[in-house]
Order: C-alpha cells, then sequence, then structure tokens
C-alpha cells in the first residue's frame, strides 16, 4: 500500500522508498505488487520483472484503503498486504501488516489537528486489531503500541530503520565546496534538518539558539523547515526574537546533498518533545556530525552515550548542550567517534530483512491455519 509514496517530505517518504530498494534488492524469489493512488508513479520499478505496478482511482484517502485496496486485493490475487504506514482496510480480504513510526498524537494528544485525532482514536486502534503484526521502528515504540493500542507482544516485533550509505562515505573537499555554494551556506553553522511540527520542538530550539548562535557569530540553517501543520507560528520565531538575519531556509535537500550539510556543520540540534525513530539522528552520526538531541523516547533509545542529551522542556538547557558542543573539542571527538559506531548497526538491508522475516512468518501462519481448517 503506497499512497504516501510521494507524501510530503521527510522520514516516513525516506523509510518507504529505501526500504522498498533494500527488500528488492535481497532477491527473495516474491513477487510484488505497488499500489499507488497515483498514477504518475508507474513505471518507479520498471526495471524489476517481479514488480507489478498498479494505480487506485479513489475519492478520498478513506475510501483508498477500505474499498479501492480490498477490491485489488481480489482482482489481483494477493496473498499478504503490507503497508509502510499505518492504515489497513478492515476487510482486506488476505493478511496483512503496517509500521508504526511513532504514536506521538497519543503521547503529546494537543499536538495533533483534531481531524487527525478523531481519526487516530477510532480508527488506528482497528487497524491494530486486524492487522497479524505490526511492525515498531523502535522500542519506544513497540511499547507504546502495546500499551495505547492494547496489542499482544508476539504481534508488535521492533525492526528499526536504515542509514543510507552515503552518509557514511567521506565527502570530498571538492564536492563539500560545490555543496556549500549551491547553497549559500556560511563558514560556520548549526543544523536543524527535517519539517516543522509541534512534536519538533522548534520554537524551544530557536530560542536556545538566540542564546548561543549569534553571540558566537554561527547562523543556524534550517534544511527543510517547511509548516508540515500547526507550526505556522513557530515559523516566525526567529523574526520575533530579532535574529531573522541568522536564521536560513535553504528548503528540502535531497540525501545526496544533505550530507554535505552533516560534515559541514558543527552540530544537529533536534531536541524534540517526541520522536520515535529521528532519522536525522542517524544519518547526522553516520557522517560524523554531533548531536545534541532529546533525553526522552526514541531519540533516547538511539543516541544515548553517542549525542549530547537534553531535557527538551528547557530552553537553558539545550542552549548549555549547544555551548558545550561548540567550544569542548574532546567531547566533539568522542560525539562524532560514538555516533559513527553506534550507526553502524542501522542499515536498510538489516530493516528489509527484519521486514521480511516478519512478512514471512506472518504468511506461513496463515498458510498454516488454512491447512489445518482444511483438514
Amino acid at each position: 500500500m503506497l499512497r504516501h509514496y510521494d507524501q510530503h517530505g521527510g522520514g516516513v517518504r525516506v523509510y518507504t522508498q529505501r526500504l522498498l530498494d533494500a527488500m528488492l534488492a535481497l532477491r527473495t524469489g516474491h513477487d510484488f505488487v505497488f499500489m499507488y493512488r497515483n498514477p504518475a508513479l508507474i513505471g518507479t520499478y520498471a526495471a524489476h520483472s517481479n514488480v507489478e505496478e498498479v494505480a487506485l482511482p479513489a475519492r478520498s484517502v478513506l475510501t483508498w484503503d477500505q474499498l479501492a485496496v480490498p477490491s485489488a486485493v481480489r482482482r489481483l490475487g494477493i496473498q499478504l498486504l503490507f503497508n509502510p504506514k499505518y492504515s489497513i482496510p478492515l476487510m482486506a480480504g488476505c493478511p496483512s501488516v503496517w509500521v508504526c513510526h511513532g504514536l506521538d498524537w497519543y503521547v503529546m494528544p494537543w499536538g495533533s489537528r483534531l481531524s487527525d485525532r478523531i481519526s487516530h482514536r477510532f480508527l488506528v486502534p482497528r487497524y491494530a486489531a486486524r492487522a497479524r503484526a505490526i511492525l515498531a521502528v523502535s522500542e519506544v515504540t513497540r511499547q507504546h503500541v502495546m500499551h495505547y493500542l492494547k496489542v499482544e507482544p508476539e504481534r508488535v516485533v521492533t525492526v528499526y530503520s536504515g542509514v543510507d550509505d552515503v552518509f557514511r562515505r567521506p565527502v570530498s573537499e571538492a564536492r563539500l565546496k560545490e555543496i556549500r555554494q549551491k547553497y549559500s551556506l556560511p563558514e560556520r553553522f548549526l543544523l536543524y534538518a527535517g519539517a516543522i511540527y509541534p512534536p519538533k520542538n522548534f520554537t524551544r530550539l530557536v530560542r536556545a539558539y538566540a542564546q548561543v548562535g549569534p553571540v558566537h557569530g554561527i547562523p543556524l540553517v534550517v534544511a527543510g523547515g517547511e509548516n508540515r501543520f500547526l507550526s505556522e507560528q513557530e515559523l516566525k520565531e526567529p523574526e520575533a526574537l530579532g535574529i531573522a538575519e541568522w536564521v536560513r531556509w535553504p528548503g528540502w535537500v535531497e540525501q545526496e546533498d544533505l550530507v554535505g550539510f552533516y560534515a559541514l556543520a558543527e552540530a544537529l540540534l533536534l531536541p524534540s518533545i517526541f520522536e520515535s525513530c529521528g532519522l536525522p539522528v542517524l544519518e547526522a552520526m553516520a557522517a560524523g556530525c554531533p548531536v545534541v538531541t532529546a533525553d526522552r523516547y526514541g531519540t533516547k533509545e538511539l543516541a544515548e552515550g553517542a549525542a549530547v542529551l537534553v531535557n527538551p522542556e528547557s530552553v537553558d538547557a539545550i542552549a548549555s548542550a549547544i555551548r558545550r558542543v561548540l567550544h569542548d573539542d574532546v567531547l566533539r571527538a568522542e560525539l562524532v567517534k560514538a555516533g559513527r559506531e553506534r550507526s553502524r548497526s542501522f542499515t536498510w538491508q538489516r530493516c528489509a530483512e527484519g521486514t521480511i522475516a516478519v512478512l514471512e512468518q506472518v504468511a506461513a501462519r496463515s498458510n498454516h491455519g488454512k491447512r489445518h481448517a482444511g483438514s
């Protein structure tokens, strides 16, 4: 189920596209049907003989999920349905598995739109009840799925996201110079990467930066930086603080260039109130960029011992961590070494292998149940 394949930029889109590439590279012998909502995506995987691509028309997200997909399942003889994002048909016609990228709408419901809160409260528990298995992108997420959605432990499996190898490879000085010129990056800068919405804690980040960055002559570069939802005012915070000239907004940056941002930055700042599995943290660590992030949920799980962890609700704590990273060369060296070491275990191949293993187990149990019923 790939109606979100070309959605807004961000972690789920990267996850989906990299996971599919890695799954196909495993050469498992399975046949895949990729179902899109956007017909323009047909042909994306034309090079793969074991992939059939179909576009399913639907007037809304709900009718696509609940009517168009089950119809395709029956028509195409699909034996197992997988959605790399949450949601499945309640009457799928075959076993189904979906990926939970975090339950922030349960942990901090005030940070979601009303329409989303209603959907999440009434539909997601039903998706959880219907799924044969749920993949959680971190152990924190797995615990939340069991707690908030009342799912039995045996139906929730932690399979961590990966990090592209592009972030592990050294970047030449010539390439760094090219990236710096392309985006007009300053000589020294602090980095934020990602969209902006309430869990990202952007207002406190900017207030903390305002205490440290301008006085040291170090701008803040916001890679991504669009208002995903409920954060229009947050985008205005630099102007409200009188530091607008210190904040650069290059927009969304593709991974081939983003690695240069990490390599050039003094540090990545991601003191989110909530993250399930923050890809920028993993990417920065792989690229050798020191990280300042939150001391809770997924960022603590991924980065503890390899990043400076802070209380994300304290502007002063975030500011103090930024000062430490800027001034303590020993700490910086330790963070770079520890981050690279930690990031090695997060690969898309490992993510794909774990995902395929769960899908195969679900399919095997389903086939066993049918044989048992037939006997």
